[in-house]
Parts: C-alpha cells; sequence; structure tokens
C-alpha cells in the first residue's frame, strides 16, 4: 500500500519509499532518488570516516561533516517533490486570459524546480570526491564501503545535473545552474575513475 502523498518521505519505511517511487504519481521522481541516493553515500562516507580514526587525525571532523551533508541532502528530496508539483501547478493554469502571467509562472517554478537538483549534484559531488579520498587514505577494511560511497555520489550528482539540465531548457532559464551542477558531476566521475585506476594498479 501506497502512503499518503503528504507522508514526509524520510519518515517512510525503505519500502514504503519504494513503493512510493514506482508509483503512479509525478513525486516522488529522479530528483528524489538523487537527493536519497546521495544521502546514502554521505551515510556511508560518515561510517569510514568513524572507523579511520587510526589513519586520519581528521576523520571526527570527517565524520560530523558527513552527518551535516546526509541531512541537508536528505531534506531536499522532499523540496523536489515540492518543486516539481509547483511545476505542475504552473503548467495547468488556464492559457487564455493572462498568457503572460502564466508564463511567468511556468519559468519562476522551472526555475526552482532547477535551483533544488543543482544543489543535489553539488552535494553529490562533493561526497563522491571526499569518499575516494577515504577509499585512499582511510581504514583499508572498508575500502569497498568507500568506493561505494563514490559511486553512489556519483551516480546521485549525475542525474541531478541532467534535471536541472532539462529544467533549464525547457524554461530558457539564465544563469549558470546547468554549468555549476554539470562541473560538479564532472568532478565526481572523474574521481571515482582515477579510484578505478589506482585500484587497477
Amino acid at each position: 500500500m501506497i502512503p499518503a502523498r503528504s507522508a514526509p518521505l524520510l519518515d517512510c519505511s525503505v519500502a514504503e519509499l519504494l513503493d512510493r517511487l514506482a508509483a503512479k504519481q509525478p513525486a516522488p521522481g529522479g530528483g528524489g532518488a538523487a537527493a536519497i541516493t546521495a544521502a546514502m553515500a554521505a551515510g556511508l562516507l560518515g561510517m569510514v570516516a568513524r572507523f579511520s580514526t587510526a589513519q586520519l587525525i581528521d576523520a571526527p571532523g570527517r565524520a560530523a561533516h558527513a552527518d551535516r551533508v546526509r541531512n541537508q541532502v536528505a531534506t531536499l528530496a522532499e523540496r523536489d517533490a515540492e518543486a516539481y508539483g509547483a511545476v505542475l501547478t504552473a503548467f495547468a493554469l488556464p492559457r487564455e486570459p493572462g498568457s503572460e502571467v502564466r508564463s511567468r509562472q511556468i519559468r519562476r517554478a522551472l526555475q526552482r524546480a532547477a535551483q533544488v537538483p543543482a544543489e543535489i549534484a553539488e552535494l553529490a559531488g562533493g561526497v563522491a570526491v571526499e569518499a575516494v579520498e577515504l577509499a585512499q587514505r582511510g581504514n583499508p577494511n572498508l575500502r569497498g564501503d568507500a568506493f561505494t560511497a563514490a559511486a553512489l555520489a556519483a551516480a546521485a550528482a549525475r542525474s541531478a545535473a541532467e534535471l536541472v539540465r532539462i529544467n533549464v531548457e525547457l524554461g530558457k532559464l539564465g544563469g549558470d545552474l546547468a554549468e555549476r551542477a554539470a562541473h560538479a558531476a564532472d568532478a565526481a566521475a572523474k574521481a571515482v575513475d582515477v579510484l578505478d585506476v589506482s585500484h587497477g594498479a
């Protein structure tokens, strides 16, 4: 059974969250999935840091930072659903009369719908880069967990960046949102690629 749409995503069980993602409803969708994935990656990052106190003197600080990022990006899952709902509401406005008002509402909604995944992409990109560093310098027994955190975060950053691009193009939005999100995703992917190469060497 799918819980009421108004129920906060973070209050759902894993099974309920998966049901909501699979349901025939507009949200949660890709942005929410990217945010939750990034939060999971940050959770793994925090765990690896806590097990790396013998290797890294700043491990407690890294763990605390990972916790802050995890909480921050997790809340973006709900904000993404709200932003997408605002886009649907704007597009549902009557075309005539007041088409200019409708256009402004759509553009404003798309701006917000692009801003949220841009934040997800940048946070996830940071998690990926830091997870790669922990995979290289942290507790070697948790290298697989650090690699998983990096890979998940990189995937979340890439997914979120694509959502930003779509909304920016749809709304013909100015600014550098799409460029910033793409840069974060590229940095995350390059960091994971380096880890792959170093592991194979």
